[in-house]
């Protein structure tokens, strides 16, 4: 398998673990959304919550250049180390939704 087909792969794996939660205040729920073309991957929550429409995105990720770029993670899932359980290096994980000067920090790519 090649790279790019075994980062996607792993990135599926873990919005499709997402898709499965169910809300008890949300009527609605999860969808996965997948470019696999473009390779962009992203979960967006859709539903209401009593009176108030939900469109959200807890979770969102590119491959760009051959590394994974985590765009947005609004869970509390350390989506990385789950990353890294499944064979991607750190210097291949690069956490989009910091600032450059602050991903330096982080043991991940940047």
């Amino acid at each position: 398998m090649d790279k790019i087909k075994k980062y996607e792969k792993a990135i599926l794996d873990i919005l499709q673990e997402y898709v499965r939660i169910k809300y008890a205040n949300i009527v609605g729920g999860n969808q996965l959304i997948a470019d696999k073309e473009q390779h962009r991957y992203q979960i967006v929550t859709l539903g209401w919550e009593g009176d108030r429409y939900v469109h959200d995105c807890p979770l969102h990720f590119d491959i760009i250049d051959g590394k994974i770029w985590v765009q947005q993670n609004m869970t509390e899932w350390e989506v990385g180390e789950m990353l890294e359980a499944q064979g991607v290096p750190k210097t291949d994980i690069v956490a989009g939704f910091l600032p450059p000067e602050l991903r330096e920090y982080l043991e991940y790519s940047s």
